[in-house]
């Protein structure tokens, strides 16, 4: 079968993406396979000795790694969950303002304009112990004051200042996605009796779910690869209780000088992300073909 001037057009267009990924990203994939199989340091980056799968056992057997992959878990779900739930009640409680106002969007997205690694040395010299304001009103108020960057307490300090920063993006996604709703579905269930609270648990919020989908993964994959605030904030932390996976890919690579395993932890990052990725679309295939079948 012949192809048609509309699809060899088609084809042509495709050249340059394709080439762009084979330039920019089958080389570089192409070397970081070479070196998770080799024993490499910055002196030998070259001429890499190739040891097979020795890198990834001794990224599995080392502690530090599962303690990095826990870390960047509990925290991109914790921060996940809190970003949207405050993003999606600010959305709704404050539409009748925002819809009056929108300049106070612009406010409400400020936060967010801050680069992270800003955000991180902002507060880590506001909560300094001996020079930060917030321990001193602590202090001056309540006669003691928390080490609020320590390995007690450092987890969630964290946690509360990536809360602060990306709750605007998921409030900005919420609030798109509940001014798309259609005034007319709210006046014919305002007209058979429902009310506001029976609105939005029966109406609102269902409609939302694709966008409250997209938000909880966006934010997951954000706050799981986190890096430049913790970074700059506490770094590995005390006795490494703020060492992301990142970081541990980091501190291997430049630190340590170990490529290879840096290199191997990231790979099994990776083909994780791949089995999640396919894991949730058989999910969803399954779910679709029962709700067919049903």
């Amino acid at each position: 079968m012949r192809s048609t001037p509309q699809q060899r057009e088609g084809r042509l267009l495709l050249v340059p993406l394709v080439a762009f990924l084979l330039l920019f990203l089958s080389f570089p994939a192409l070397v970081d396979i070479v070196y998770a199989l080799s024993n490499v340091t910055f002196q030998t980056m070259r001429s890499p000795e190739l040891v097979g799968l020795r890198n990834f056992q001794t990224v599995i057997a080392d502690p530090e790694f599962w303690s990095a992959c826990w870390f960047s878990l509990r925290f991109g779900v914790l921060t996940a969950l809190l970003e949207c739930a405050l993003g999606l009640a600010l959305a709704i409680f404050l539409s009748p303002v925002t819809s009056r106002h929108g300049w106070t969007i612009a406010i409400l997205m400020l936060p967010m304009m801050v680069a992270p690694s800003m955000v991180g040395l902002m507060y880590r010299l506001v909560l300094h112990e001996f020079a930060g304001p917030v321990p001193y009103y602590l202090n001056l108020w309540f006669g003691n004051s928390p080490a609020l960057l320590d390995a007690n307490h450092a987890f969630w300090t964290l946690t509360v200042v990536e809360v602060l920063q990306w709750t605007p993006f998921a409030f900005l996604l919420f609030h798109v996605a509940y001014i798309s709703i259609s005034p007319e579905i709210r006046e014919a269930a305002a007209m058979d009796k429902a009310g506001p609270w029976h609105i939005l648990w029966r109406i609102e919020l269902p409609m939302m779910k694709p966008t409250i989908a997209v938000a909880l993964g966006i934010r997951f994959i954000d706050g799981f690869r986190v890096f430049d605030n913790v970074f700059t904030l506490t770094g590995a932390g005390a006795g490494g209780s703020t060492t992301s996976l990142s970081i541990y890919i980091y501190q291997s690579f430049f630190k340590g000088g170990q490529i290879g395993q840096a290199v191997a932890a990231s790979a099994l990052l990776f083909f994780a992300s791949l089995l999640a990725l396919y894991g949730g679309a058989m999910l969803k295939y399954y779910v679709n073909r029962g709700r067919a079948g049903a």
